[in-house]
């Protein structure tokens, strides 16, 4: 069954793509929920037009976000924490403590574009996150959990 997403769905693509899915997904759960709707030969048409008008308005949308990823690029992000024994950390680590430094910094982006690789962080090291800015700008971006002084 081929579908137009009309929302991002997590592991299946973002807005106004064309996917193929099982009958019973599109149907039942796509379908009811309003992310998609079917792939008829008239909705298609309407998202050709959408696409195209939406091209222009992409573009500037599109080098706002390299911009703001570059400025991301450059910063050396360093989150101070409380620890215990060893190198283990009173609480964790999150995407929202990641967003609050990258906010002090003027990187505006929401947590739920940030993923932290591994999950949450427990303990002491340098970590690895992927920022998405947009759905072509994604950034890989490294920082560092010290202990607090």
């Amino acid at each position: 069954m081929e579908i137009i997403l009309k929302k991002d769905v997590d592991n299946l693509g973002f807005a106004d793509d064309l996917v193929s899915v099982k009958n019973g997904y599109g149907r039942n759960f796509l379908i009811p929920q309003g992310l998609a709707v079917l792939a008829t030969p008239s909705a298609r048409k309407v998202l050709a037009e959408n696409l195209k008008q939406r091209a222009y308005k992409e573009k500037k949308i599109v080098d706002e976000a390299k911009s703001l990823a570059e400025k991301a690029k450059e910063l050396d992000i360093k989150i101070s924490s409380k620890t215990g024994a060893g190198d283990k950390l009173f609480g964790s680590i999150t995407a929202g403590n990641l967003q609050d430094i990258l906010a002090k910094h003027d990187v505006d982006i929401d947590k739920k574009y940030i993923t932290i690789l591994g999950g949450n962080i427990k303990r002491l090291g340098q970590y690895d996150a992927k920022l998405r800015f947009h759905r072509d700008v994604i950034l890989d971006f490294t920082f560092e959990v010290i202990a607090e002084n």
